[in-house]
């Protein structure tokens, strides 16, 4: 028999918990090898990201009723109170009986008989008295940090980078969960014949508002499709969309992505070029590299050539120069949120000083790979200024032969340009509720 979905969570929240594992390739692994009701499937979810969303919220409701405070809990307990507690103050449709039913049953299979007791008697106090409440919390940083449940140094951080205000929208929209958006294949088709496909596969879709090249799912599972097995639309969302315009390739160039994996980019290139020329798309790993190929090759697209390799070492391998080189470099992600909430939990911000100098390392191993004339493109899904601006303005004082392209405003949506400054553009996450991104673009004299 199979496990019912509230037990289904709480491994999945355990084993992120305990192992850093990614919420999202977690899910999709324990959906495909647990013989879930499909209707469950989307509760699961909702448990399982709404759980880690909201974490420290969770805690601060707990704290007031478990007596020796919420860390003194084994880990089980502690997160099973926590998608307990989601489900009452987050989940309409979910009957708190059930609730409070279904987590003694987990705690008595689980634990002894005082355990079950415990969470019985925490559960009943708050619906008994109620949840507390986070308005009392005077201080203005402390309160948005338990309101959106974000790491208080994360939000200093993000004070000092955007203000106050900012740093608010910034947190509450990666509160809301993300739209699921595709990029046209537009070697096989327009935006408009694939939107026309999708509808007769009984799909409800739109075309996308920042991208020209993205369509929207509002209903319906665009991967179960024949419009997506047949290669005519690849899962990307549409401010990493930007990152193909911003670098300008066309027919015939000669072509580096020096992180490619899962090739989401490179087989926008492709795109881009017609399946002409030739994209060379690198990445650290084998497994990942394999990613590439599967992707170029589910799109129809022949002119990616993928390897491992690590783009800090590329100097070493006699490589012609490049017309483009993308760095879409490795970052804290803080931009993605939305999509995988247990990034802010799993990051510390030291961990940003030992990121950014990967990036610079990248950057400046593959400075002599662009050509004279040609453009390196930089490109984080993370909104912090030192990961972004600050590395941009490194690499600039060190390499006098790059500078900002005045060209780069040409090549991205109008929508866009408020957030535009030369060479140079943050897309936050509440602009267009898309991910949070950085470009910038530079050109070698």
């Amino acid at each position: 028999m199979s496990k019912p979905v509230r037990e289904v969570a709480l491994d999945v929240l355990l084993q992120i918990e305990k192992n850093q594992a990614y919420s999202n390739l977690l899910l999709n692994q324990t959906v495909k090898r647990t013989n879930l009701d499909p209707r469950d499937v989307g509760l699961l979810t909702e448990i399982v990201y709404g759980t880690i969303q909201r974490k420290s919220t969770l805690d601060f409701y707990l704290q007031s009723f478990v007596k020796k405070g919420v860390d003194s809990l084994q880990d089980w307990v502690k997160v099973l109170l926590r998608l307990s507690v989601y489900q009452f103050a987050y989940l309409d449709r979910v009957p708190e009986r059930a609730v409070v039913h279904e987590a003694v049953t987990i705690a008595k299979k689980r634990g002894h008989k005082g355990i079950s007791g415990m969470v019985n008697g925490v559960l009943r106090s708050i619906l008994r008295e109620g949840l507390p409440s986070i308005d009392k919390v005077g201080d203005e940083t402390k309160k948005l940090a338990l309101e959106t449940s974000f790491p208080e140094w994360l939000i200093r951080r993000w004070i000092n980078q955007y203000g106050l205000e900012e740093t608010k929208s910034m947190c509450f929209s990666s509160l809301i969960p993300p739209s699921v958006t595709v990029r046209v294949n537009r070697v096989k088709g327009t935006v408009g014949e694939v939107l026309k496909l999708l509808r007769e596969e009984g799909l409800e879709v739109k075309q996308g508002e920042l991208s020209p090249d993205a369509i929207v799912v509002e209903k319906g599972n665009i991967f179960q499709t024949n419009v997506y097995t047949q290669g005519y639309v690849t899962a990307q969302d549409e401010s990493s969309m930007l990152v193909g315009r911003a670098l300008g390739a066309t027919p015939g160039m000669r072509v580096a992505d020096t992180c490619a994996a899962p090739g989401g980019k490179s087989t926008h290139i492709a795109e881009q070029m017609d399946d002409t020329g030739t994209v060379l798309s690198f990445d650290l790993h084998d497994h990942k590299v394999k990613l590439i190929h599967d992707q170029a090759n589910r799109l129809g697209l022949t002119c990616i050539t993928a390897e491992a390799m690590d783009a800090r070492k590329i100097r070493d391998e006699k490589v012609e120069p490049f017309d483009r080189v993308l760095v879409d470099a490795p970052c804290s992600g803080f931009g993605v949120i939305r999509r995988k909430p247990d990034i802010k939990w799993s990051k510390q911000e030291q961990d940003i000083k030992a990121i950014q100098k990967i990036q610079l390392e990248i950057l400046r191993s593959v400075a002599p790979f662009v050509k004279s004339g040609g453009t390196l493109i930089y490109s984080t899904c993370t909104v912090d200024k030192d990961e972004n601006e600050e590395n941009v303005a490194c690499f600039l004082a060190e390499h006098p032969e790059f500078q900002l392209d005045k060209t780069l405003r040409e090549r991205l949506p109008e929508k866009v340009v408020g957030r535009y400054q030369e060479g140079m553009i943050t897309i936050l996450p509440q602009d267009f509720q898309t991910d949070g991104f950085f470009i910038a673009s530079l050109i070698k004299q």
